[in-house]
């Protein structure tokens, strides 16, 4: 039988997380909630790196519900960096508009379930961050759409 303990991820108040750090080692993230189902983890690391050190991210899908959506929880090394990315929002991922929210999460002593890249360098320091490209188009010339207005 499989005893693998669940995670648990808390949101509240900004005042009460203080609180909440004296007395437990939490891990600061992100719940997305109404991703596309197409995104993969890859994906969500590269969209939140523009505002922090991502440490880790997992995505779920219910493949049994007729809505096509996903959720997903990112982790950041620390918890300004997950504020910054909650502030930064609306959050287009993947063409949706995502919804964001920022947790904390009580630090587990056993093994970790979220993916992390090894993106880092072999000297150990952190590749230098990128604007994430999305999912539109960029208009070489938009003159026709002047044309077709008048």
């Amino acid at each position: 039988m499989d005893t693998e303990e669940k995670r648990s991820y808390i949101s509240l108040p900004k005042m009460f997380m203080a609180d909440l750090e004296k007395n437990y080692q939490l891990e600061h993230g992100l719940i997305v909630k109404q991703l596309n189902a197409f995104i993969n983890e890859g994906y969500m690391q590269a969209y939140f790196r523009d505002w922090g050190n991502v440490t880790g991210c997992k995505i779920l899908k219910n493949y049994k519900s007729e809505d096509s959506k996903a959720m997903g929880f990112v982790r950041f090394a620390t918890g300004e960096e997950a504020d910054k990315a909650e502030m930064a929002g609306p959050h287009f991922i993947g063409g949706d508009l995502a919804v964001v929210r920022r947790v904390v999460s009580p630090k587990r002593e056993s093994g970790d379930d979220l993916i992390v890249s090894s993106s880092t360098t072999s000297s150990g320091s952190q590749p230098r961050a990128r604007r994430s490209m999305g999912l539109g188009y960029i208009f070489e010339d938009a003159q026709w759409l002047d044309q077709e207005l008048t």
